[in-house]
């Protein structure tokens, strides 16, 4: 035997699951529980995917040379030399930089020959840092002591 569960069994984040959910009568609420945290699971699951995303994104931008990187290739593609020499650091430098772009997967490689040419790996990248130099930030300067003799931020 089934019945359905009714919206008080279902916390309040998942209520529009609850018409989709049964439970056998002769085992109680195990089936609802094994549904319910699958269900709960692929929902942490998204939001986990999300926050590292932004993660990522935010440990790219925390390095000024990545960051750099980031707002060349904005532009469009480049080389590892032409980069290098564009951003005014070495080419070893430049490599672990895009190795770790390469990693948190922000930048892709395309072979070309012996070359390889660096590109954003998803347009939506270029315009989120489009949106993010259009931000203007209001900057406590008590937070930030160097602000005014650095003009920082």
């Amino acid at each position: 035997m089934y019945r359905d569960i009714s919206v008080s069994d279902v916390p309040r984040h998942h209520k529009s699951l609850s018409g989709r959910l049964r439970t056998e009568i002769t085992t109680g609420l195990s089936s609802v529980y094994f549904e319910y945290s699958h269900l709960c699971t692929i929902c942490l699951m998204q939001t986990a995917t999300r926050i590292d995303a932004l993660s990522r994104f935010g440990y790219a931008l925390s390095d000024s040379t990545r960051a750099e990187i980031l707002l060349t290739l904005r532009e469009g593609p480049g080389y590892p030399s032409d980069l290098a020499d564009k951003i005014g650091v070495s080419r070893q430098i430049l490599s672990n930089h895009l190795a770790c772009l390469r990693g948190c997967g922000l930048v892709v490689a395309q072979p070309e020959g012996r070359r390889s040419r660096y590109e954003l790996a998803d347009t939506r990248i270029a315009h989120a840092l489009d949106d993010l130099i259009g931000l203007v930030l209001d900057v406590d300067p008590a937070c930030c002591p160097a602000a005014e003799t650095d003009n920082c931020c």
